[in-house]
């Protein structure tokens, strides 16, 4: 992959739907086009930030220390490092991402950070990542970690196999470990509006992005225990003022879940 200011990239697609300030016009183009089609991206957006921030945060407070961010995208307020440090400031956090624009300005944030390590590395090679020297270096996968692969899967077309990618993750970890993940669904009823905003993601540095149901979502955990309450809409996830759901419910694009690991 490589730097084309003339296509929008999905991580400054993201930022800007987040507030960002590191995004150009082509990025903010394309996400103006996919809020007409589909009205709710920004909050849906912003709500899965959200969803990231209370997992790690209760992970951490439950006692994870390490913490493999897959897919990390560019960062931006509130990073999976800054979060869990709330809890524990030793916990150890390695950010992954196989964009160049990701890479260059996560290493130039994240330089002067301790116990953070970036790796710019392909998610469709999971064994080669997780042999890095900057994960097995830093990690000890012999001891618990909660892997994130949040809003980054429903990007990895089928011809990736990303169910195998997961399985080889889930399997290097020890018990204890989670996975925290949220995923696109295939549709909720829009056909016509689905179809426009898939046209905007093949149109960026994805390629495509592919909406699964909630089974093909709920396999990514293979036998590990969803924790509660289950794989829901991103929001329902353990909201923290879940009174203003009940008066600003989304629609059901996006699902999260978060599993454990258990001992055999």
């Amino acid at each position: 992959m490589s730097f084309d200011p003339s296509t929008p990239n999905l991580a400054r697609m993201y930022d800007y739907m987040l507030g960002g300030k590191d995004n150009l016009g082509v990025d903010r183009a394309a996400i103006d086009q996919l809020t007409r089609h589909i009205p709710e991206a920004v909050p849906i957006a912003k709500a899965n930030r959200a969803f990231l921030q209370r997992a790690v945060r209760q992970l951490a407070a439950a006692g994870i220390r390490q913490f493999l961010d897959l897919g990390s995208g560019l960062p931006t307020q509130g990073n999976v490092h800054e979060i869990v440090r709330e809890a524990s400031p030793d916990a150890k956090v390695v950010y992954v991402d196989h964009d160049p624009v990701v890479a260059a300005h996560a290493r130039a944030l994240l330089e002067e950070e301790g116990r953070v390590v970036f790796l710019q590395a392909d998610l469709l090679r999971p064994t080669e990542l997780l042999a890095a020297p900057e994960v097995t270096g830093f990690l000890d996968l012999s001891e618990p970690v909660a892997v994130l692969l949040v809003s980054i899967l429903h990007f990895v077309q089928d011809a990736g196999d990303p169910a195998g990618m997961v399985k080889i993750l889930r399997d290097a970890l020890a018990p204890g470990s989670y996975l925290v993940l949220t995923h696109a669904v295939a549709t909720i009823g829009r056909e016509q509006a689905e179809e426009s905003a898939k046209d905007v993601y093949r149109g960026s540095s994805t390629g495509g992005a592919t909406g699964r149901t909630e089974a093909e979502i709920r396999a990514f955990f293979g036998d590990f225990e969803l924790v509660e309450p289950g794989l829901v809409q991103v929001s329902d996830w353990r909201p923290d003022h879940p009174e203003i759901l009940r008066d600003e419910a989304l629609p059901g694009y996006l699902l999260a879940g978060v599993g454990r690991k258990m001992a055999k």
